[in-house]
């Protein structure tokens, strides 16, 4: 569908997922963006299941995105973790940007942590920090949960007052700070992509209060909240955004600062997981 959810693609995707991700009943889950996935915790008892076998989901088409579910277990609680994304500008519309977060709320999970690699708009950030997102900016107006309602999903016009739960923001500061990390708050301004931004949209998106910038997590957090699940977002900063500083922008360069700010996103991806059970 060019606008909205294929709801029969949901039900099979949501059918295709064994069930010990279901019976773990899964104290939170997680949508991994570029880089993060190799932070994600060790645990060699896990259940995996590649992407390629969910229905309408597919592999991922972008390097740094790992491409398949995961069930760990920190803590003492299970976790449902997707080891990279699908994005608007893959060209499959929004049905598989949706499919994690209904399989991740049809399988019981309420806490919901999304995380990305992002451009610094504002110049007091560098590669390496993170941000955790406090509101967003959807600056092309697309829109995820244009179409039919889809059940479970809420009411026709949700309330995006607070989208990113001040609980999970305060659980993630304490992880942070438990960590020895710099955790800033601030906001996420969302672009269609798959272009990088130009500095003139930069200085425009940085006049309207953005603090970063990106091309995804907005939407899965726009459904997830529609849906009612509690929800947290982290950007790891791999570069500066165009106009502020470098030549030119590249993926290549994104995936090098994530990996060299591994450490401290398996810092944080595993305070959250002990705290948000």
């Amino acid at each position: 569908m060019a606008n909205g959810v294929d709801l029969a693609i949901l039900n099979k995707a949501c059918a295709a997922i064994p069930p010990p991700f279901a019976e773990a009943r899964p104290a939170c889950g997680m949508i991994l963006g570029s880089g993060w996935s190799d932070a994600l915790p060790a645990d060699d008892d896990g259940v995996r299941f590649g992407y390629g076998k969910i229905p309408g989901l597919g592999a991922s088409t972008v390097p740094g995105h790992a491409g398949e579910l995961r069930l760990v277990r920190r803590h003492g609680a299970a976790v449902l973790a997707f080891c990279g994304r699908r994005h608007w500008y893959e060209g499959e519309g929004w049905t598989p940007v949706a499919i994690p977060i209904e399989i991740l709320r049809r399988c019981g999970v309420r806490n919901v942590l999304l995380t990305n690699a992002a451009g610094a708009v504002n110049p007091a950030l560098r590669p390496g920090a993170f941000l955790l997102l406090r509101d967003h900016i959807n600056t092309v107006g697309l829109n995820p949960l244009q179409g039919p309602v889809v059940p479970g999903w809420g009411d026709r016009f949700p309330d995006q007052s607070a989208i990113y739960d001040a609980g999970l923001r305060a659980r993630l500061q304490e992880a942070a700070a438990g960590a020895g990390l710099p955790l800033t708050e601030g906001i996420y301004a969302f672009t269609a992509g798959p272009t990088y931004e130009t500095p003139a949209e930069i200085r425009a998106y940085a006049a309207i209060g953005a603090d970063a910038v990106g091309m995804s997590t907005v939407p899965e957090a726009m459904i997830a909240n529609a849906a009612g699940l509690r929800v947290a977002a982290v950007s790891c900063i791999s570069n500066m955004a165009a106009g502020i500083s470098g030549p030119h922008l590249a993926h290549e360069e994104v995936l090098a600062a994530t990996r060299r700010a591994t450490p401290g996103m398996r810092q944080l991806l595993d305070g959250f997981l002990r705290l948000a059970r």
